[in-house]
Formats: structure tokens, sequence, C-alpha cells
């Protein structure tokens, strides 16, 4: 059936363009009718391929993206409908999904989501149930017809969906460790079946160069679409303090906004005019479309961009060095290109691989005697878990494994233990948003969105890692989290063969009764 955001992103001389409207709280308010009115204006018009819709931005309640891509699919525009985890079981996306496909609406930008802020009566309860990766998988499968057994056992095939399903990645980081998980995630995701990836926001032009560079030189195939922002003082003042997550605007680039608001027009034109040449740059980078963006804006805020944009793509060259507004001490994969502005083709250098510390090196070295099948202790452990498995005993050794995980690791009892692929660091305790493939874009300096006095676990898992030298061991995908096994003895399960790490070096599944 057509879509013509699709077939935009699938033509190669065409430059897709999307329009980012931001829905409020509340069912009739401003926010909401100025949101049909922009839709309408665009609609008259050939140049937006699709309008893309936010959900429940920073965490905050709203009225639903997916109700908002149905009404504008009705208008005749192409909805681009921002779906994520924060608050949904995978439940709950599936029925959601039903709805979108039933109404026709097929164009998704799966994310993780900022963690939930203020709602009715206080702060609400995130979810965060399966990550962008898995979301992506799930809507693929559903795209192929997802099969599935009834409550009689009896196999069933849902019949197949049309998704164009899209993700996100955020090159603009200040650490290491924050830059190549990043990396490592959108791999995954390509590999998962995003079809496009959006960046997040930001102006470092050496960066958006950053992310196509890495993405031709590994082969991922998958369109890249440059986020642009019209940011006034206000909103970059904002994102330099960390109030919107995972969006970064320098100490330089707030001093240069606020020379801008000085003008007449209180600086509108010069925010457009720094949106027009964030185009220019990102065509001639090679990048496959725009996402433009920014608070207040109107369709002629927008056609100006694209129009304005045009007119600098000659010297888009020369634009760069406008956007060169790095982190401080900041990473990246390339060398700078004097020359350019932009980055060479030369790898820059990791940092040196930490000291390897005590108890990484203990915990190191009693999983590969435990957890290892070729390790020591493997098989008698095996052997005796059998033994007690179903008995009264599995009871007192659930409550051992529970007091030394709880002591390590603050152990949730989750039943699917992903600690020996993080270098045992938990997602499920220690990350609050429970990824399990990567870290989420809201880290700032590599410490974590929600808790800013701790580090991301994916900062101190690729840190463990590369004590040995493994941390691409960071781009294994791990399987969404099996409820089925909740407040059940991980190490059970591992060694009888229940759970996804088992089943990835290959232990046989026990079954006690052909025993």
């Amino acid at each position: 059936m057509p879509n013509p955001f699709k077939d935009s992103i699938a033509n190669e001389d065409d430059f897709t363009i999307t329009w980012e409207l931001v829905p409020g709280r509340g069912a009739r308010e401003t926010n909401q009718e100025e949101i049909f009115e922009h839709a309408e204006e665009a609609s008259k018009h050939d140049l937006v391929d699709a309008i893309s819709l936010t959900d429940n931005p920073s965490g905050n309640p709203a009225i639903s993206a997916e109700y908002l891509g149905m009404k504008l699919k009705e208008m005749g525009l192409e909805p681009l409908v921002h779906f994520t985890a924060k608050d949904k079981s995978r439940n709950e996306m599936e029925s959601f999904l039903y709805s979108l496909e039933r109404e026709k609406v097929h164009n998704l930008l799966l994310m993780t989501g900022d963690f939930p802020s203020e709602g009715y009566d206080g702060k609400s309860k995130p979810v965060f149930d399966i990550d962008s990766t898995h979301m992506i998988e799930m809507v693929q499968e559903m795209n192929a017809g997802l099969e599935y057994k009834d409550s009689f056992g009896r196999p069933q095939e849902i019949k197949e969906t049309h998704f164009f399903p899209g993700a996100v990645v955020s090159p603009f980081k200040q650490t290491e460790a924050e830059v190549m998980t990043q990396y490592y995630k959108l791999e995954k995701k390509a590999n998962a079946g995003a079809k496009f990836i959006i960046t997040q926001l930001g102006f470092d032009a050496r960066k958006f160069h950053e992310l196509k560079q890495y993405v031709d030189e590994g082969g991922i195939d998958v369109p890249l679409i440059g986020n642009v922002y019209v940011l006034s003082y206000g909103a970059g003042r904002a994102m330099n303090r960390g109030d919107i997550p995972g969006c970064v605007v320098t100490d330089d680039l707030v001093d240069q906004l606020s020379e801008d608001k000085n003008a007449d027009d209180r600086g509108h034109g010069a925010y457009l005019t720094r949106a027009a040449k964030m185009y220019a740059f990102l065509k001639g980078m090679g990048y496959d479309g725009v996402h433009i963006g920014g608070h207040g804006m109107s369709y002629n805020d927008v056609e100006y961009v694209v129009d304005k944009g045009e007119e600098f793509l000659p010297e888009w060259k020369e634009l760069v060095t406008e956007f060169d507004y790095p982190m401080e001490d900041g990473f990246y994969v390339y060398e700078r290109d004097g020359s350019t502005g932009l980055n060479s083709s030369t790898r820059s250098e990791l940092s040196p691989r930490p000291r390897k510390g005590f108890v990484n090196m203990t915990f190191r070295l009693m999983h590969n005697q435990l957890f290892e099948p070729d390790g020591l202790f493997f098989k008698p452990m095996q052997l005796f878990l059998r033994a007690i498995d179903g008995t009264f005993l599995e009871e007192r050794f659930q409550s051992l494994e529970r007091i030394i995980k709880t002591i390590t690791n603050d152990c949730q009892e989750c039943g699917d233990c992903a600690l020996t692929e993080l270098a045992y660091i938990c997602p499920m305790s220690q990350c609050p948003k429970n990824q399990r493939n990567g870290p989420c874009g809201g880290s700032r300096d590599g410490m974590c969105e929600v808790y800013p006095d701790k580090q991301c676990i994916y900062v101190r898992s690729y840190d463990r890692l590369k004590e040995y030298g493994d941390q691409e061991q960071l781009q294994e995908w791990i399987p969404a989290h099996d409820w089925e096994l909740n407040h059940t003895s991980s190490w059970l399960n591992y060694w009888l063969g229940r759970d996804h790490a088992s089943q990835k070096v290959g232990i046989e599944l026990y079954k006690p009764d052909e025993n």
C-alpha cells in the first residue's frame, strides 16, 4: 500500500523532509489545535514527506501520538509516530500497533523514551519492558505474520502488518565509552531491521560527519536523517543545563544565541538561517534527509529552512566551520582533518586499557571456572543442580543465590540474568530503564540521565570489558527479559538450559521427566 515517506527514503534522488510537532497535555488545548492547523497547512504543499509526532516528550503526559497519527492520516497526511517503551508493556505495544495497522499508520520511530516525569498525583511509574532493539524485532515479526500459541497450545498466526520502523542514534556524546556503545547499539538496531535512522539533537558538524563515516565504513545499510532544530535562546539554555535529555548545546553556542536574540526580530531570522545551513551541510555530506523541529515553528519557517538550505548547498563545505561546537574533551572516532574542519579517514586511538581491577578479575575467574561449559566446576555444579531441581533444597539454594547477588548487584531476581554479558553489571537493578542492549540516548558526560550522580552502566561495562580488550562484546544482542522466569533462580535456569544465556552457549534444556 502507498507510503510516501517510505517511498521518499527509498528514492536515492529524493531528499526526505520530516517536520516534528510536539503534542501537549490535554484534549482541546491550544497546542493540540495548532498541531492540526500546522498539519493542514503542510497538506496544501508537497514539501514535507511526513509529520513527526512525539510521544509524551520529556516524560510528561500528552495527547497520544498514536491518536494524532490516525487523525492526520484521515487528513491525507503521512504521519511518523514516535513509539516509545517508557509507558507501555510489550502487550500494550502490540495492542497499539494493531490499532495503527488498521488505520494504515505505518511509519514508526521506535525509541526507549525519556524517563517518566510528573503526571497525575505525582511521578509516573516507568515501564521499559523491552528496549528499542526488541521493539524493532517485534515489529519486523509482526510484518512477517506474528506466530504464537493460544491458551490451548494451538499454533496461530496474525496477518502481516506493514510497518516501516526507524530508530534514533546520538553521536553527540562526550566519552569514548558513550560514543562507542551508541554505535554498537546502532548496529543492533540496523541488524534488527530498522529502515532509517534519525540523529539526536546536536550542533557539531564533525559529529554528524562521524556518524556518516561510521555507517559507510561499517557497511551498515541504513538511510540517515539528520536532526535540524531551529534553536532559540530559551530552548538552548534548557538543553545546555541538561533539562532535555540527550540534547547537546555547548556554552559557546548559548553565547552565540544570546547575541542573536538582541536583534530586532529577537533572533528568529538568525535561528532559521542557522537551521538552513545545517540542512545544507547535511545534504552535502550525503545524508538522506532532514528532521526539522523547533518550538513554535510555522509551516512558513519550515519552507524557509528548506529553500534557504538549498541556496546554501553549493557552499556547504565553507559552512562547516560555523558548527564547530565540540564538547569539552569529547571523543571522536576519527581524527580531525584540519583542511576541512571535519574528520579524516584515520581512526582515533582509543584510550589506554584500564588496569585490571580486583573485583573484575575475581568475577571473571569465578565465571570462567563455574559458568563456562569447559570450566573446572561447570559439570559438578550442573549435576548438583539437576539433583536438587524441584526439591526443597532448590528454595534453599535460591536463598543463597539471592544473598550473594543482592550484595554484589542488588539482584532483582529476574531469573533471566544478563550479568555475564555486561561485565557483571546488572541492567535490571542498576539501569533505571532496564536497557539490555546498550545505552539510551539520555546520558550526559558519561553519567546516567535519571541519576546524574551515577555513571551510565554501559560506560562502566565498556571500561570493564576494555580491561581485557573485549569491549566489542557489547555488540552482541541480548533477548528481552522472559518474565515467566521472574523470581526463579537464574543459576538453576542457566545450568539447566532454561534462560537465554544458557542457550547462547549451547547448554541443552534439562527435562527431569526424561531422566
